[in-house]
C-alpha cells in the first residue's frame, strides 16, 4: 500500500526549470522539475517531457532546447509557464546561443541543447541532451519542486 505518494515524491529534490523550445519559427516554454544530469563526458541532461504537449511537437521538430534555472524568487514564472497556453512567451525578455533555442534572461542559468535521443517513459518520453552552451546569468538559489506546492495539480495525477 502507498500513501501519500504526491507528498511522497516531493522528497525527491530536485528544481524547477522553465524549458525552451523553438522550430526555427515558433517559440514556446513550460515548466518542467524533471531534469537531471546523466553524464559528465560528454555533458547530458535528462529532460521529462509529456509527448501529449505542444512543446514536445517543437522540440522533435528542431532537436534544440534550453534548460533555464528558476532562483526561489521566481514562482510566478514556474506557474506562467506551467500553464496550456500557446503564447506564453510575450512579456519576458528572451536571448539565444549557439542552437538558437530560447534562453529565459531573468533565469539564473541557462543550459543550450541538442537532443541525442528519446526513450519512452510511462506517460512522459525522457529527452537525453547534450549540452552545447552554458551559462550564468545571475545570482540566486535556485527554486526546489517542493516548494512549489501542488502548483502543477499533480496531487491529482496519482488518485
Amino acid at each position: 500500500m502507498i500513501e501519500n505518494l504526491d507528498n511522497l515524491f516531493k522528497y525527491i529534490s530536485h528544481g524547477v526549470y522553465v524549458i525552451g523550445v523553438s522550430d526555427g519559427v515558433h517559440q514556446n516554454a513550460f515548466t518542467a522539475a524533471w531534469v537531471m544530469q546523466v553524464s559528465f563526458k560528454p555533458p547530458l541532461l535528462a529532460i521529462s517531457i509529456n509527448p501529449e504537449h505542444y512543446s514536445y511537437q517543437l522540440l522533435l521538430a528542431s532537436g534544440v532546447c534550453t534548460v533555464n534555472v528558476l532562483g526561489e524568487e521566481q514562482f510566478a514564472i514556474a506557474e506562467h509557464f506551467g500553464r496550456s497556453d500557446r503564447d506564453k512567451m510575450t512579456g519576458f525578455q528572451w536571448q539565444v546561443d549557439t542552437t538558437g533555442a530560447p534562453i529565459l534572461s531573468t533565469s539564473l542559468a541557462y543550459f543550450d541543447c541538442q537532443v541525442s535521443h528519446y526513450t519512452d517513459a510511462g506517460d512522459h518520453k525522457i529527452v537525453i541532451c547534450k549540452v552545447t552552451a552554458a551559462a550564468n546569468l545571475h545570482k540566486g538559489h535556485p527554486i526546489l519542486y517542493q516548494q512549489t506546492g501542488d502548483m502543477d495539480g499533480s496531487a491529482d495525477l496519482y488518485q
